[in-house]
């Protein structure tokens, strides 16, 4: 097949991309039917942050699964970081017509401590490195922790680990070849999880100006979920036995845009991701791009973080020699209107067309 267009990021000129095999072609290929002539060619959107085989109810059936891996390619969505699913999902990896997913195996985190039945739950808080090795072998190269959640006994968030047990917890990562995030929303579990060499922090409505500096200088990335956190004032409402949470959250929630601005002039890497699942539709990624640029990013930032930077981030190239031919085609150019990406011309995953 042969595509035509503006190639991002590079932008400038038309030029011509092949697909062979269902990787892409730089040079002519003889005989090869145009299905693409005229518009933007943009690398395959990346949700870093999801959670295929999750719902509002817990785990889902694979059918569901599938669903919602379908939901996030309709919206141009061809590769998927899932942050912990209690759904054993590597039936959905060996499926042509889905994204291709990234999993970070299930959440560890400790009793009533975080979701209940979504993760695993480590009586002893000694274990954690053990289980990161266990998690690390079942996985794709993440590994998701729970670094903060409500604790009853004090009625606020507090951390669930102590510094020295993630300090091993995240080397034993690390020389597995493997890399940790966190789900992290308030303040205080943020520099022990940074001091211990954290890769990426999730949500991180709780970064001031010392954490959003440290991150900068290791170039810890942040995928700060914005459209997910519009729910923390509903999540607060809940939570009137617990009053110090109940202010802390709508406190988190109340500058939570300004705080993800900071860290993005600061220069620290941020990503897009929506945390479907749960609570969020798959399917939603366009509306978290639109969350970044309102933040601060610009267009082509705010694409490129759900797109090119994002892929080269994990690992995947964008529309180079040799690459995976994953590319959506749009009309319009989204660097100078992102609301292009709600209405993508062609969808093509793995070399293959889809509606």
């Amino acid at each position: 097949m042969h595509l035509r267009g503006v190639v991002l990021p590079e932008g400038g000129e038309l030029r011509d991309l092949w697909v062979v095999n269902g990787r892409v072609r730089t040079r002519p290929v003889p005989g090869a039917t145009t299905v693409s002539d005229g518009g933007y060619l943009v690398p395959g959107l990346v949700d870093a942050h999801c959670h295929v085989g999750l719902g509002p109810r817990g785990a889902v059936d694979l059918p569901e699964a599938v669903d919602q891996a379908l939901a996030d390619r309709r919206a141009g969505a061809l590769l998927l970081r899932d942050c912990g699913s209690p759904l054993d999902t590597r039936p959905l990896q060996e499926r042509l017509d889905l994204p291709r997913i990234i999993r970070a195996g299930r959440h560890l985190a400790r009793p009533r401590r975080y979701i209940r039945y979504l993760g695993v739950e480590l009586e002893d808080p000694a274990d954690l490195p053990s289980a990161v090795a266990e998690q690390v072998a079942n996985g794709d190269g993440w590994v998701k922790l729970v670094g903060d959640w409500i604790d009853r006994d004090t009625g606020d968030l507090a951390p669930l680990w102590s510094p020295d047990v993630l300090t091993e917890a995240i080397k034993v990562a690390h020389e597995a070849n493997a890399r940790v995030t966190a789900h992290v929303f308030g303040e205080d579990a943020l520099p022990a999880l940074l001091d211990a060499g954290i890769d990426c922090v999730e949500h991180g409505t709780g970064l001031t100006d010392d954490t959003i500096e440290l991150m900068a200088r290791n170039r810890t990335a942040l995928v700060p979920t914005l459209i997910n956190i519009e729910n923390f004032p509903s999540i607060a409402a809940g939570a009137d036995r617990y009053p110090a949470y109940q202010a802390h959250m709508r406190d988190l929630h109340a500058r939570n845009r300004e705080t993800v601005a900071r860290a993005v002039e600061a220069g620290v890497p941020v990503f897009a991701g929506t945390d479907a699942g749960g609570g969020i539709a798959h399917g939603r990624i366009v509306d978290e791009v639109l969350a970044l640029h309102e933040v601060g990013m610009s267009t082509t930032q705010a694409l490129g973080a759900a797109s090119w930077a994002a892929r080269e981030w994990l690992g995947f190239p964008s529309l180079t020699e040799g690459a995976a031919a994953d590319v959506v085609v749009y009309e319009a150019d989204p660097r100078e209107d992102l609301a292009a990406l709600r209405h993508p011309k062609l969808v093509m995953l793995r070399g293959r067309i889809h509606d």
